[in-house]
């Protein structure tokens, strides 16, 4: 078989698959159109020569360094590079000032990029503030977080925000069969099968570096395995597991697997078993399942299995929906595992749930007759005339609130559609409702 590295020395596979133009970019359409701020700085024949700075906010692996690196090499302008994590004042005033000597001595402009900006204290971003007013540099600043909140504002007024969206499945796969067969990749030292691509796809995410990174791994796995008969190497989804030393969840969000794994979700937490509910809520987590999905699924299971027996379930639940929407994941697990265990441990009602639906059998049934004279719409013109609203009785002119009077059409008077259970708060108020219906049906 053949025996050619996968290194190209000690550099990644995801630093040596870098586009070299914005041609090569996968996926960001939105950002890469005609005439778009990044098309014009990229264009070294631009009527601008790029000025405007840019803060690229997006999840890791979206290509955020990638861009910045693209349109320094596709401009032909001078680029540097500064991480938040260990740069300071003194390296962007240093930066700065070659940045300077770099335009008057051989007008060269300089793209700075500097990652992970929202680690800069405000004293730092301001030392920024001159460069990119004065256009010493063009800055292009990357961040994970919300720049609203972690970039300064004279720094946001000054630059272009633009956002960066995950990977789709499609964008990954296109990346992973380049890596495999391009001459700066695995150069078709190896191959790889649909079901290894897919897992891959799963497993990124969205994320083109994790995607790359795992790819490189089950090589070296699936090259160490071969045959030495074997003339390629082909990577499987066995090589995949054992690369990234996680279990490959069958979980196919359009087939039958998302299905039975979301039934048993629900049906766990009715049943009140936490425990079977987050394992399958962590088996939706690591498949990638939609997190907004889980949390529509907890809302309408705090709606339809807990009921009135436990009105915070629905309070909890959509609580939670808000947070996974306001945080996003991987951290949104955490108010997801909340709801869940609620909904699960709480006490059950489908009354109301039920009540609903037999209100609806019986109005599709055609059983719904007129509305009562006394409680029909007595203030537009000529109603009380027509007897609407005579009779009607007042709840709050009654010390109890409640008055014996009906509610239900004739054809209905007396059906029953909620049939509160003795559990949690609805033991108290079926207690309520027990009196309440008494005092009603004594007229």
């Amino acid at each position: 078989m053949t025996s050619a590295p996968l290194l190209s020395g000690q550099t990644p596979l995801a630093v040596r698959m870098r586009p070299v133009s914005l041609d090569e970019i996968a996926g960001q359409q939105h950002l890469l159109r005609a005439g778009s701020p990044i098309v014009a700085l990229a264009d070294p024949e631009s009527s601008s020569p790029g000025a405007v700075s840019i803060i690229l906010w997006g999840p890791p692996g979206t290509g955020k360094t990638t861009l910045a690196q693209t349109i320094a090499r596709s401009s032909g302008r001078r680029f540097v590079e500064l991480s938040a994590v260990t740069a300071g004042v003194k390296d962007v005033r240093e930066v700065m000032q070659e940045a300077i000597t770099q335009r008057d001595l051989y007008g060269q402009t300089t793209i700075l990029f500097l990652d992970e900006i929202h680690r800069f204290t405000k004293a730092q971003q301001d030392a920024l503030l001159p460069g990119v007013e004065n256009g010493w540099v063009v800055l292009i600043a990357a961040t994970t977080e919300n720049p609203s909140f972690s970039v300064i504002s004279p720094l946001l007024s000054r630059s272009l925000l633009l956002t960066l969206q995950p990977l789709g499945d499609v964008d990954i796969a296109t990346l992973i069969d380049r890596a495999v067969t391009d001459a700066r990749g695995l150069n078709g030292t190896v191959a790889i099968a649909d079901s290894a691509r897919a897992a891959l796809v799963h497993l990124a995410s969205g994320d083109a570096r994790r995607a790359l990174t795992g790819l490189e791994a089950a090589a070296a796995v699936a090259m160490s395995s071969a045959d030495d008969d074997t003339a390629v190497a082909t990577i499987d989804e066995d090589h995949v597991a054992q690369a990234v030393d996680r279990a490959l969840l069958r979980y196919d969000k359009q087939g039958d697997e998302h299905y039975d794994v979301i039934s048993a979700f629900i049906k766990s937490i009715r049943g009140s078993d936490p425990d079977a509910a987050l394992h399958y809520l962590a088996r939706m987590i690591e498949a990638g399942e939609d997190p907004r999905f889980i949390a529509r699924r907890l809302v309408i299971s705090a709606s339809e299995d807990i009921g009135l027996a436990d009105p915070h379930g629905l309070v909890i639940a959509t609580a939670a929906a808000d947070a996974v929407a306001f945080i996003g994941m991987p951290e949104g697990r955490i108010p997801l595992a909340e709801a869940t265990v609620y909904l699960a441990t709480t006490a059950k009602s489908n009354a109301a749930y039920a009540g609903i639906d037999a209100a609806i059998a019986d109005v599709r049934a055609g059983a719904f007759g007129r509305v009562p004279t006394h409680l029909r719409d007595a203030h537009y013109a000529g109603a009380k005339r027509l007897g609407h609203g005579a009779g009607y009785v007042f709840p709050h002119d009654n010390d109890n609130g409640i008055v014996p009077q009906q509610y239900l059409p004739d054809e209905l008077d007396g059906r029953r559609y909620y049939s509160p259970k003795p559990l949690g708060a609805e033991r108290d108020i079926s207690a309520r409702l027990e009196r309440i219906r008494r005092i009603l049906g004594d007229r």
